[in-house]
């Protein structure tokens, strides 16, 4: 993994201390950490092997879905390894460009994730509104310049975010409150003026997370309204029942994100624990319960993983 350069030679480390208050809970702490962990990885990686061997799958909604598992793994896997070294081993030090590296691939995958959100509020926007043009405004092939567009979108957002520290000298005390290197409880370690920083990362929230919510609200918006025309009963749960799946690892997904953005910049009165256990539940417990929640409400994946899970 590549590391960021730094413009001085490589200073002391950063220290880890995990959940701050909870120390003497850590070994504790771990079990959930690692259960939830492999439970997301084993869930995650059948399905991306469940969709890559069945051909009726090659789908844009399970292309969608397996964009999601690799941002799931991907999320998760940035933060889980170094916390359990934290937790079990007391490993607390990582370089700054060590650090930042942490810091660009969890903020990333963040953002990345949201597009992908983004895009399947669109694709049951389609389904709903639009089903028999489905076909031809949705092509796997549309899709995966969609996820395309949506990578380069997620690493010309956030490169900025550790280039600008890099350049920032650090105080002696390099304490971070954290189980990982959060963009701004890194920020907070600079003796320098990190005006523009910060300036950058309200921008960036606004832009990204704030433009991104906008457009699922509005997919849904058109969604209900579609939904409201429909006279007959059984086709208004049907219509309801493509969505209920995305809602569920929508709010999942930004409810934590959003209140752990606000306490970090807002809350100066809440505890520190419960700030870094937000942070913490934001990218750890959506990835193991998204595939859960898609294989069970939906009929067709859940019957082609029951293919594999119960041969004899």
């Amino acid at each position: 993994m590549a590391a960021f350069n730094l413009t001085l030679s490589e200073p002391s480390p950063f220290i880890l201390i995990g959940i701050p208050g909870l120390e003497v809970a850590h070994l504790w702490i771990s079990i959930p950490f690692f259960t939830f962990y492999i439970i997301g990885l084993f869930g995650n990686f059948m399905l991306l092997f469940v969709v890559g061997k069945e051909q009726t799958l090659h789908k844009p909604m399970y292309l969608l879905l397996c964009m999601l598992a690799l941002t799931d793994i991907g999320m998760s896997t940035s933060l889980v390894p170094m916390a359990l070294c934290i937790f079990w081993f007391n490993l607390k030090g990582i370089t700054v460009s060590g650090c930042l590296t942490q810091m660009f691939f969890i903020h990333t995958v963040s953002v990345m994730q949201s597009a992908v959100l983004v895009t399947m509020a669109f694709d049951r926007y389609v389904a709903i509104c639009n089903p028999l043009r489905y076909g031809t405004i949705l092509t796997n092939a549309r899709i995966a310049k969609l996820g395309l567009v949506g990578l380069i979108r997620a690493v010309l957002f956030i490169l900025p975010l550790p280039l600008l520290l890099s350049r920032q000298p650090f105080c002696a005390h390099r304490i971070i409150p954290h189980t990982y290197c959060e963009h701004m409880a890194v920020a907070k370690m600079s003796c320098g003026d990190i005006t523009v920083y910060r300036t950058y990362g309200l921008v960036l929230a606004i832009v990204v997370n704030r433009s991104d919510l906008a457009l699922i609200a509005l997919s849904y918006v058109l969604i209900i309204t579609a939904i409201l025309r429909i006279s007959s009963k059984k086709a208004h749960q049907k219509a309801l029942n493509t969505c209920t799946s995305h809602i569920c690892v929508m709010l999942m997904s930004y409810t934590p994100s959003l209140f752990s953005y606000l306490t970090q910049r807002f809350g100066q009165g809440i505890a520190s624990h419960v700030h870094v256990t937000f942070a913490n539940f934001y990218l750890l417990v959506p990835p193991m319960l998204n595939p859960i929640i898609y294989g069970v409400k939906s009929k067709e994946l859940r019957d082609k993983v029951s293919k594999y899970t119960c041969r004899r």
